[in-house]
């Protein structure tokens, strides 16, 4: 048996769960989100807790059990709480900007970068810090991983944009003149 499938999602007050036969829906205060369902995976609503259990012993069964659980929690955490990504921009010069739909990096390219932010995912800028807030978990952590790609960390001084729970690996730079 699944360790996380096995675990009932327990559904706060003002969360409203539906469930189809290939999409489950989950509406509350912070707005709707739905996740795919699978054949192999019983979804159930006892009370104020959803039940997830296998309709077979299969390996596709025993596969998709945790994972359908997990994403099923992330959309009920999604629409109460909701979901951050905090970066780090490190360096002499290097600033961050939350211009409207835009995040506008400075990150020692000749030219400012511009990365659009897609529907669903919030930027807020407070000195070197850039914080991305969302109700879709995969949707914050793909646009962070993105704006992370445009200058990763280096190891030598550290400079780049990082995650702010992130420690980097630091090398040792060259030595000096042997005589």
């Amino acid at each position: 048996m699944s360790r996380i499938g096995k675990q009932p999602i327990a559904i706060p007050s003002g969360v409203e769960v539906t469930i189809g036969k290939d999409m489950i829906n989950v509406k509350g205060p912070k707005g709707a989100l739905a996740t795919p369902a699978h054949e192999k995976i019983v979804v159930a609503k006892d009370g104020d807790q959803l039940v997830l259990t296998r309709a077979d012993e299969s390996r596709i069964a025993r596969a998709q059990h945790g994972l359908r659980r997990t994403l099923l929690s992330n959309c009920v955490l999604g629409v109460t709480k909701g979901f951050e990504k905090v970066l780090e921009v490190v360096g002499v010069g290097y600033k961050v900007q939350v211009q409207g739909k835009n995040v506008v990096l400075t990150v020692g390219f000749s030219h400012p970068v511009e990365f659009p932010l897609p529907a669903g995912v919030e930027a807020k800028a407070e000195g070197n810090k850039l914080t991305l807030t969302g109700i879709d978990k995969q949707a914050v952590g793909e646009v962070a991983a993105q704006i992370r790609r445009v200058r990763p960390p280096e190891p030598f001084k550290g400079k780049g944009i990082k995650y702010a729970d992130e420690t980097i690996r630091r090398k040792a730079g060259k030595s000096g003149a042997k005589k």
